[in-house]
Parts: C-alpha cells; structure tokens; sequence
C-alpha cells in the first residue's frame, strides 16, 4: 500500500496551522524584546498537543534557543522535581549537570532556595541566546516542579525565557495553578485544541494508506470525533486487519486490541508489566515483574518496538502515546493491577532504587496491614521533607490509614505524621490527628511523646495556654522517656514566654535547660533556648535576649535571624550586619523569609525606608509561596507606619487593611497590639485623637504598652496621641513603662533615649529633652533621633529660645528627609516656617510616580548593575543583599520604567545624561 511505511510524527499538525502561527509569533516576540512568555497548549488526550508542542521546539530551536524539553509522567508524579529534570538535564546544552540537580533536590530543606538557583541557571543561560523550557503534560507534573513552575516564569519574565506547557482540560487542577500564577506578569498565549476537521482528518488518512481514501475508511473515521491519535491508531489498526483480512471496528482500545491481537503472548505480558510500571520504565524492571531472565524478554522487545507500540531510546523504554500505556493497562483485571503495583514497588526497592520511586505503586497497591508498605512510605517521607513538606504529610496520612488501629506501629507512625502535617503547615490536621491518636488511650510513654509533637503544632496555632496544659498534664505523669520529659519542660517554658508572669516563666525556661543539657537532646536544648530568648525579650531584657539567641543559633543556625534582631534591641548594629552579610553568602542553611524579617529590621533602624520597605515586600512574597505566614502581620504595620512618614496616605491605608485582615489569620496577642496600635496612629493622622488614646488602651489590655517588642520604638508617638486626647494618666503610665525598659538595658543608647524623651513629654521638661538628645546621638537609629529633635525644637521654640529651636529642628528636618520620611519632614518644615526659617531650606520635593527619578537609591543601583549584564544573583552579590530582594527592586524599576526585558533596561539606563 502506498504510503504504508510512512512517519506519522507529523501527520497530527494538519489542521493545525494557526494554533502553530500563534506559537510562531510568541517564539518570534521573546527573541525580538528580550523578555519572558508562557504559552499552554491545551486540550483532550490524543488531540494534538504534544505533536504540536515537538513542532514548536523545532522551531524554536531552529530560532537560535536553548531548549529544554520534558515530560510529565502519570505514575512518576510524587519524585521531587522529576518533572522538571528533563528539562534542564536533557538538550545539546544542559542548564544544569546531573550531580548539581541531584545536590538542589536533596541537600537543602528550602524550597525557594532551590527555586533562585533554578532561576540562575536558566537566567546565565538567557544572557547568551533565548531559553525556551517546554514540559508535556503538566498535569502530572510532580508538586516541586509544580511549586517552581509558578514561581519562575514571573521571575524571569524580564529575560527572554519562553514557557510551553501542554496539559489536559481539568478544573481547578494543576494546570490552572501554573496558569495563574504566570497571569498578569508576562505575555501569555493559551492554545486550546479541538477537534481535527473532516478535511484535516483526511489528509491524514491520506498521509498514511495513499493518495486514494474510499468512503469505508472515512465512515471508519468519522468515529474518532476529530481526535488525530485515534484516528491515527484507526488507521494503523486497519494496516493490521488488512494483512489478517479482519475488519476492524471503530474506538481506540479495539483499534490497540486488534494491534496487540497479532502480537505473542509473552509480548503482550511484557506490555502489561511496562504499563503497570508507567509511560517509561527500565527493561530489567519489567522483566523482572514478568519473573523471567531478560535475556528471555528481547525478542518480545523487539516485536513491541516493530509494532509502533514502544520507543527505545537506550536507556528507558516509552510507550509512544500515554493512550496507548493505558489501552493496555485496562485489559488487566483491577485485582490483578493492584497485586502488580505491590509487588513492582518490592521490586524496584529490591533492584536499588529510591523510596521515592516506588511510593506510586505503593499508593495504588497497598492493603491495610502492609507492614513494608508502611515502611517504605515513611523512608520517602523522610527523604521529601525537606523540600516537598506537604508530599511528605500526604505519605504519612497514607502510612497512618495503612496501619490497623489496634497495633502499636499505629502511634509511631501517627507521631512522624503529626511533624510531617506541621511542617507542611498544616498544623490543625496535625493537631486533629494527635488527638485522635490520644483518644485511643496509649500508654503513658507514648502519651508523652505524642504530646510533646503537638508542642511545635499548638505553638504554631498560636495556643500557648494549650501548650501550657497539656505539657503540664504530660509533666504530671510518670513513664516518659528522659528526653521526651525534657522537651516537654522546654515547651512548657516557650508557653509560659506569652504569659503575664514572666518571672515564673524565666524560673521553668531555666529549669528545662539543664535538664536538657544533663540529658544531651539537641531538640530539648533548642527548645529550651528559644523559651528563654523568647522570655528575655518580652520581659524588655535586651542583653539576656541576645546571650540566649546567640547560643541557640550556636548550636543550629536557622536561629541566626533571631540572632540579628536581638542584636538590633541593644543597639549593636554592626554586628547585625555582619551576621547578615554572612548569611547572604549561604543563604541555603537558612530560613529566607526569616533572614528578610531581620534584614527589614536592620534596614528601618538605619532609616532606610526604601530597602526596608523592598525587604518586607520580599519577605511576604516568600511567606505566600511556602504558605506558611509569619510575620506578616507586623510586616504590614511596619510598611503602613513608613508609607506614613512618606506621605502616602493611600498605601498607608492598603497596609492598615491588609494587617487587619492577616490579624484574623493569625490573631495572637502580639499581632493584636501591633494592629491596634496602627489603628491608632491612622486615627491620629486623621485628627480622631479620641479613637486614637483608645486603641493605645486596647494594646494595654493585650498587656503593658512596652511588653511588645515591635511598640518599644514608637512610645513616644503613643505618648503624643494620649496628650493630645488629654489622657495625661495615660501618658503618665506609657512614660513610666518606658523609664523601667531604660532601666534593663541601661547600655542601650535608644532606650535610655526614648525613656529621656517620654518623661520630657509627659512633664514638658526641656531639660529632659536635651538630656534626651544627648543620650540618643549614641544610639544608632536615626529616625529616632530625628523624632527627639523635633521634640526639644518644638520645647525650645516654646521657651522663645529661637536660634536653638532652629537648630534641632532644621537637624531633624536633614534627618527625616535623608531617610525618604518625606511627611515627617514636611510637619518640621511647618514648625520651622512658623519659626521663621522656612527660607533657609527648600521645600522637601516628593519623588514623581513614573519614570527614572521615581526609582529608590537601591533601585536605581540594582537597574544599573542589570544594565551591566549581571543576572540577579551576581548583582545581589555586588550589593550584599538576597537575590530575592534585587529581584523585588527589580520589579519595581521595570513597573516605574515601564519596560518590560533585560534589553529595555539597558538601553534606557544608557541613555541617562550621567551614563
């Protein structure tokens, strides 16, 4: 027959001509403008899409990109980053060495670390020639893959790094999340297929059997509804009933059945062994699922090959179509399926293979009681923790319904689950399965232990006085464990760190720690350290703060953030920033959201308003794509108050809302006083001076005004607004609290300052406000400063001491304005006017919205060095910072600049009359 022997690799592209055209046109925008692109093909199995995917890539390649093209697989969709591996791995030019992707996927327990370094590599490749990363069928794309899929095409959309995607027509799945994420940041191009015309499915019936195609062939193929892969296995199952003189009916799986009709038996077994193992499995796997030599199995590989139903591609066999794996797949009995899948997970373990890999056959064939089941769930378990948290709680959910209820592997088992489900965020699961495990009555022993699990879930849940009863209850009982007894003091101790009775709290903190350094548990020691850092801060001591954090981070350094703060609270910002600089170069041991927090921190202290600002946005960011909300209650606060010393009201406003709607997320006390006291502030602002004394109130029902660490700073806002309301009591109690916080930390320049400034409000003591201004030229907060130099300009001018009110305000106007708190600048700029000294200093001039003046000091440096040809990560290593937050002023530059690539950047920052 003519055209019998023919290739159908491209036969699927006819009727396709304008989905591929639309294709075309993104290929032909990212390489002109030099900036990202995401393109999903999108449709039913077997319409199209990967034929119309492998034609893109042609083109692309052939366009001068770096591809690197992957495939999803239905029973490989659990690995880490499986999915995505063949696309860096695989190409004439791999983006990433073996080695190197096997060192992001296991070696460190960030998830957004891994994702950056991804990003880098793909970012130093787009430097040279586009990049284009095509994946098929998305869908099954493991859930690493997935969580790097909708963070990187918005972080490399200002480079030219096109996106292909093809998946299947599912609601609210996979596909839509990769979608939406990308939607709004880069040009996106969505390509659903349907049904092949008649014309179009004739042509292909004619690429396969000839020129001539009679009308029993057309009726034949009338029946694949427009599908290109039935039809095409239509057509191929006719070739087979020709050359046998059967008829062929119509429908896929009786098309494949008259294929596999003519093919041995011990082929057909050797097909069912591979479909059970997936789309892509190793010969000696199946062979021995066959239970036969493989040297037995090669000439039923070889027919399988002949007969178009698989591709060798040396070191995997594929079958060519996911619908043809599970037209065979269905003709073996669903009991028989599931006693295969148990028995391929034994034996891909037993071959050396990773839990991971066999936890798939696992799912699907496990029974209630499989001991080795079990088994092998919690080793993947262990494994995926550290970068898929929450793959890791759904295995330990599976292994805990594998176990009868009445064995005690049960309680093990639910234990691992419990850590598992809290570290993936999942903290009420977690809480929820602890109980129902308690209620099963197990043994004292492990009461306690099971107890002391939920410690991190309650303290997540922010339920410390729950904490509090049930380490207490857990304490009462005699049979636990030495260590699980330690940490149970420790958590009892973090507990009582949000209690009233801080003294009581520090006593138990103390207790705990040498219990737990008598015993030698690492977890007790770090758990009895962070109570006590905890304790010393809320009680106000600074010193003691630090001497616990520091020896916490000592012993493991994902506390170094809490390390830097305390620093902060003594004033010792040096050291601060050496320890942040110090994290930046190894920024994967740490946690990055956290290490954000401190730096935002240290930033607002020097008066940096900007990059604190830019900090806090990246910190959220990160926060929102691990799920798992920390700070971002007083991050809003902190971003509301510095939109207010800007004088943006508006953004001010955003911030308020969006902090009150993250209090309802995560209502602690310590939350609840920093919105309160925002909620103050605005009601200042807005001359409500009477809401304002009352929500100061409010935060004093939450517990002493100085009490919370984020407040301490701001008394003396809090003092004004009470004498402005006339509450001198009020203002009275607030000066006193800070006089006592003075007295703790009698080394810190900025409390004894701010103490100084307080009591100079509250009694109108000029004396006191210069004695203020002394002690806070120490103190290396200039805002702070700032604020007590208005003070004593405002006293001075009061006690018709002219030249001097002059001065201290025109220091405090210099200082307000250097740091960008263009507001507080401004209110000074009134008193000085009115002092008659107006004339002696411009009016401060708020930077434009739009344009290359509208970009911050750290903008404009990052937009340079971009400029320059560095990627993300060497620019953050020129600026001592995390490419995360050159990736945030990135972002912003471009919205400013209105461009859109690398290129645009460049060639704007080379026409600027200073380049």
């Amino acid at each position: 027959m003519h055209g019998s022997g023919g290739s159908l690799t491209r036969s699927g592209l006819r009727g396709r001509e304008v989905e591929l055209e639309r294709l075309q046109a993104l290929i032909t925008s990212v390489t002109h403008t030099g900036s990202g692109g995401f393109a999903l093909i999108q449709g039913e199995p077997g319409i199209g899409k990967t034929t119309l995917l492998t034609e893109a890539v042609t083109r692309a390649r052939a366009a001068g990109f770096s591809v690197g093209l992957g495939k999803a697989d239905e029973l490989h969709h659990i690995v880490p980053l499986s999915s995505l591996a063949a696309c860096v791995l695989h190409g004439d030019q791999p983006l990433l060495s073996g080695d190197t992707l096997v060192d992001l996927a296991h070696n460190h327990d960030q998830r957004i670390w891994l994702v950056e370094r991804l990003a880098e590599a793909i970012e130093a490749r787009a430097a040279g020639m586009p990049v284009l990363i095509a994946l098929d069928d998305v869908q099954w794309a493991d859930p690493l893959s997935r969580f790097a899929l909708k963070q990187l095409p918005t972080r490399l959309r200002t480079s030219p790094v096109l996106w292909m995607l093809t998946g299947r027509l599912e609601p609210a799945g996979p596909v839509d999340e990769v979608v939406a994420a990308a939607t709004g940041n880069l040009p996106k191009v969505t390509v659903p297929l349907g049904p092949l015309s008649g014309a179009a499915i004739g042509q292909l019936a004619s690429d396969t059997l000839g020129a001539t195609v009679d009308e029993q062939v057309r009726d034949l193929l009338d029946g694949a509804g427009g599908n290109p892969f039935l039809a095409v296995e239509m057509l191929a199952g006719l070739r087979t009933a020709e050359a046998s003189g059967e008829l062929v009916p119509p429908g896929l799986v009786v098309g494949v059945r008259g294929r596999l009709k003519s093919l041995q038996p011990s082929t057909l077994r050797f097909l069912q062994m591979g479909a059970v193992l997936g789309r892509s499995f190793g010969f000696h796997d199946a062979a021995a699922l066959c239970g036969q030599p493989s040297a037995t199995l090669i000439a039923a590989l070889e027919e399988a090959v002949r007969a178009g139903l698989l591709d060798d591609d040396g070191d995997h066999l594929v079958f060519r179509h996911d619908l043809l794996r599970q037209a065979v797949y269905v003709d073996i009995p669903p009991s028989a399926r599931k006693a295969l899948h148990r028995e391929a997970a034994h034996r891909l373990v037993s071959a050396g293979h990773q839990p991971i890999d066999a936890v798939p056959h696992v799912l699907k064939g496990a029974l209630p009681g499989d001991e080795e089941a079990v088994a092998l769930l919690r080793r993947a378990a262990d494994d995926v923790l550290p970068v898929t948290p929450g793959l890791a709680a759904d295995l330990m959910t599976r292994a805990l319904e594998l176990v009868p209820s009445a064995r005690p592997l049960r309680f093990v088992v639910g234990e691992q689950a419990i850590l598992c489900l809290t570290r993936a965020g999942r903290s009420r699961e977690a809480l929820s399965t602890g109980d129902r495990l308690l209620a099963c009555r197990p043994p004292l022993e492990v009461f306690s232990r099971l107890q002391a699990a939920l410690g991190g879930t309650l303290w997540n849940l922010d339920l410390a006085g729950e904490l509090h009863r049930r380490a207490e209850t857990a304490l009462a009982m005699v049979g636990a464990a030495p260590e699980i007894g330690a940490r149970l003091a420790a958590l009892r101790a973090l507990a009582l760190s949000r209690d009233h009775d801080l003294v009581a709290a520090r006593e138990a903190g103390e207790t705990a720690l040498r219990a737990a350094t008598a015993i030698g548990d690492r977890e007790a020691h770090v758990l009895a350290l962070s109570g006590l850092g905890e304790i010393a801060q809320n009680a106000g001591e600074n010193a003691v703060a630090l001497e616990r954090f520091t020896a916490l981070s000592a012993i493991d350094s994902a506390f170094l953030p809490e390390e830097i703060v305390a620093r902060l609270h003594v004033d010792d910002f040096e050291s601060g920033e050496r320890l942040l600089l110090q994290a930046a170069e190894n920024a994967g041991a740490m946690r990055q959201a956290m290490m954000l927090w401190a730096q935002g921190q240290h930033d607002l202290g020097l008066g940096r308003l900007d990059d604190a600002d830019a900090d806090f946005v990246t910190m959220e960011r990160l926060e929102d794509d691990v799920q798992v909300p920390v700070q971002q209650v007083n991050a809003r606060v902190i971003r509301s108050r510095i939109a207010l010393l800007r004088g943006d009201r508006e953004a001010a406003r955003e911030h308020l809302v969006a902090a009150q709607e993250r209090l309802a997320v995560k209502p602690n006390p310590g939350n609840t006083a920093a919105v309160r006291f925002l909620e103050a502030v605005h009601a200042e602002a807005d001359g409500d001076f009477g809401l304002a004394v009352d929500k100061i109130r409010q935060v004093q029902q939450e517990g002493f005004f100085m009490r919370w660490r984020l407040l301490r700073n701001w008394v003396d806002s809090a003092i004004r607004m009470a004498l402005r309301g006339a509450e001198h009591g009020l203002a009275e109690d607030l000066a006193a609290q800070a006089e006592a916080h003075a007295e703790r930390n009698p080394a810190v320049p900025t409390a004894t300052g701010i103490a100084a400034q307080a009591l100079g409000l509250v009694k109108n003591d000029l004396a006191m406000l210069e004695r203020s201004v002394a002690l806070l030229k120490a103190s290396p907060r200039p805002l702070v400063r700032a604020a007590a130099y208005a003070d004593l300009g405002q006293a001075l001018l009061a006690a018709g001491r002219k030249p001097q009110a002059v001065a201290a305000l025109a220091h405090a106007h210099g200082t307000f304005a250097e740091s960008g708190a263009d507001a507080a600048a401004e209110r000074v700029q009134r008193d000085l006017d009115g002092a008659g000294a107006g004339s002696r200093r411009a009016a401060t001039v708020q930077r434009p919205v739009q344009g290359w003046g509208a970009l911050t000091s750290s903008e404009k440096k990052v937009a340079r060095l971009i400029a320059e040809g560095h990627t993300n990560r060497s620019a953050a290593d020129a600026l001592v910072v995390s490419p995360h937050t050159v990736n945030t002023h990135l972002t912003s530059a471009f919205r400013k600049l209105s461009v859109n690539s690398r290129v645009q950047l460049a060639n704007l920052v080379m026409a600027l009359p200073d380049s």
